[in-house]
């Protein structure tokens, strides 16, 4: 046996040694990761040992193999080969490297040190601690406050203890939001099936035909009395959904509101319905419905065919009405404990560019208490007739104005079935009770080429997928991506899950595949589902994270804002407790632990955003970003999760408290 072979084996007898009988703290978390795609040995290394098809190239001042468009980003520099080259040469000068000086000990002179109740790290080799050390925006040490004296040594130092009867957790993550549609919809009044508390009003849930109209009539009544409203702009309210509210399209929309302009947006946000009086308003006509998913006889589009309406509604995002929006969109974030979101689907109004700019401006220029991660999406491209080569050109034209606090970061996200709320996911037999139809959002081999496209050039795929049929779609897919150009730790993300099968879930592990999972969806469609479209049997299964845990996948849990509350605490309950609107119980096999839950909304869902290294966890190193709370997530029932009070945040280093 070589030395080497030797180092090995000892190393290996030491880790099966570590005993684990002792350990305290919170329930252990899950240790369980995806297993990396089977590949050959070495095939495509080079002579440094860097796996070229995972992206890694050799980089000499790291002494590392790295990804050229991570390093540029963490380093500050262009991402180009060219730029790649010169840091790592160090022809580029050789100013001081800015990660050496937030991590060299001997510049870390100014700390402060939180002092609190508990502190649940997600780390499972120091659960819990009482102290965290932080300085220029980043952890410097964590556990008992004694533990951290050598660093009181010889710098200044703040004892923080505003916090010591409270308990911080890592920043939570909703690693799926859709920032510009709250931006928009908060501008609206909201009738949904389910309550809605928001920072610009509480919004009381209507589950009838009779409390839907009834409520409507009422809202209608005040815009009209509203002297100071645009008249240019109709009436416009979000959550009205058939199966709760009945028939209301645009034949009762002109008897219920014969001269007020009236348009009701969909509990999904894929659909809207509109009266004769608002259509005139906006200069709608019937030549505006002939394309697919539109229905003019009953005012009504859906998916494609809303997209087509968007250049008559240029009013949503008119600049001073967007920011308000946005503005509200951050409050809704911090109130959450949020520090971290990814934007999934930007350009989804027709304008990117314009879109990003004005999320940017109200991040950056208000200070906000968040990052937000974007994220391209086909729909916006199919609709601009771009071409897969050519957005790769424009998204990375877009990353070189990434910020602090907005960035682009190499993910791409496709559209598979059709939204949930609207019954157009593509399930396999028998299908829907009613025998109606899910939708593809673009034909198969279309989103393959794009699929394949970002893939070759090292994005992160992300996929909207909501039925069985589509999960095996979806499936295919990255088999074949995986076929054609191998990648190691490629994290393709099942987006939504709304209803997949153990099998499925057994090749997803195999394939390497991770799921963001909306838990939200079992709690307002499982009821409804079960009675009128799928059945009890699948209905009662939907979002099925048990089987996700049994078969190894890594899962995250998101909002999907607006489809759900933007509330991580409320998701981890739906996710552990499963109940429904009603007071009805899905099946438990399903259930998670509130570890589990946990650990979805922070550490996971960092890994579901290759930030795990930066965020989603509280050691040493990372950004010191923490949500401060006033109860134990580990010691409240399952179902008061969502009631535990938020103090506010910590972000990169600054308390930040709820106002």
């Amino acid at each position: 046996m070589n030395d080497r072979a030797m180092l090995i084996t000892f190393a290996c007898i030491l880790v099966a040694g570590c005993p684990n009988e002792d350990a305290k703290g919170v329930d252990e978390p899950s240790s369980a990761e995806p297993e990396a795609v089977p590949t050959l040995p070495g095939s495509d290394r080079d002579e440094q040992g860097c796996i070229r098809s995972a992206g890694y190239h050799w980089c000499e001042r790291t002494q590392q193999c790295e990804r050229p468009w991570e390093l540029a980003k963490r380093e500050g520099f262009e991402n180009t080969a060219e730029a790649f080259e010169a840091w790592c040469s160090g022809s580029e000068g050789k100013a001081e490297d800015p990660q050496e000086a937030t991590t060299a000990p001997e510049n870390v002179d100014d700390i402060t040190i939180f002092v609190a109740k508990k502190i649940i790290t997600m780390e499972p080799s120091q659960p819990t601690a009482t102290a965290v050390a932080v300085a220029d925006g980043r952890i410097v040490a964590v556990g008992p406050l004694e533990s951290l004296k050598p660093w009181m040594r010889d710098r200044k130092v703040t004892v923080n203890r505003d916090f010591a009867d409270k308990v911080l957790m890592p920043g939570l993550i909703d690693p799926h939001v859709h920032p510009s549609l709250p931006a928009v919809l908060s501008q609206f009044p909201f009738v949904a099936p389910d309550d809605w508390s928001l920072p610009n009003g509480e919004f009381p849930g209507a589950t009838t035909p009779e409390a839907y109209k009834k409520r409507l009539r009422e809202l209608v009544n005040e815009y009209v009395a509203d002297e100071e409203r645009d008249a240019a702009i109709p009436f416009i309210a979000w959550g009205y959904h058939p199966l709760w509210h009945g028939d209301v399209y645009r034949e009762q929309l002109n008897e219920m509101f014969p001269d007020t302009p009236v348009m009701l947006w969909h509990r999904s946000f894929h659909e809207l319905i509109g009266n004769d009086t608002s259509f005139e308003l906006l200069g709608i006509t019937e030549s505006d419905f002939e394309g697919p998913e539109a229905d003019w006889e009953k005012g009504h589009v859906w998916e494609n065919g809303f997209k087509a309406l968007m250049p008559k509604m240029a009013f949503l995002l008119a600049p001073d009405r967007y920011s308000k929006g946005m503005a509200t969109f951050i409050d809704i974030l911090h109130r959450a404990g949020v520090t971290t979101a990814m934007d999934m689907g930007v350009g989804v109004f027709g304008d990117p560019v314009g879109e990003t700019e004005m999320i940017r401006e109200a991040f950056e220029e208000g200070n906000a208490p968040a990052r937000l991660v974007l994220t391209p999406i086909i729909v916006d491209f199919l609709a601009r007739g771009v071409t897969p080569q050519d957005a790769v050109s424009e998204v990375e034209e877009w990353t070189k104005g990434n910020t602090p606090r907005v960035m682009y970061d190499d993910h791409f996200k496709l559209m598979m079935d059709g939204a949930i709320y609207s019954g157009l996911s593509q399930y396999e037999y028998p299908g829907y009770l009613d025998g109606h139809q899910g939708i593809w959002m673009a034909p198969l081999e279309t989103t393959y080429d794009w699929a394949e496209t970002f893939w070759n050039a090292g994005y992160q795929l992300h996929a909207h997928t909501n039925g069985d049929k589509s999960a095996a779609a979806l499936i295919d897919i990255v088999r074949r991506l995986q076929e054609q150009k191998p990648r190691s730790d490629h994290r393709a993300t099942l987006e939504h899950f709304a209803y997949a099968t153990e099998d499925q879930l057994q090749q997803m592990k195999e394939l390497g595949m991770l799921v963001s999972a909306n838990p939200y969806y079992q709690y307002i469609l499982a009821d409804v589902y079960a009675e009128q479209w799928l059945g009890h049997d699948r209905a009662r299964n939907m979002v099925p994270l048990g089987a996700a845990k049994r078969a190894g996948v890594r899962f995250g849990l998101h909002s999907d804002s607006p489809m759900a509350p933007l509330s991580p605490l409320t998701l981890a309950s739906n996710a552990v407790t499963r109940s429904t609107i009603n007071g009805n119980k899905n099946n438990p096999e399903e259930c998670i632990s509130v570890d589990d839950a946990l650990r979805a909304v922070t550490i996971d869902a960092a890994w579901l955003m290759r930030w795990e290294d930066r965020i989603g966890s509280i050691r040493a190193g990372k950004l010191a970003d923490f949500v401060v709370l006033e109860a134990d997530p580990y010691k409240v029932r399952p179902d008061k999760l969502s009631d535990i009070e938020i103090w506010g945040t910590v972000f990169e280093g600054e308390p930040r408290p709820v106002l």
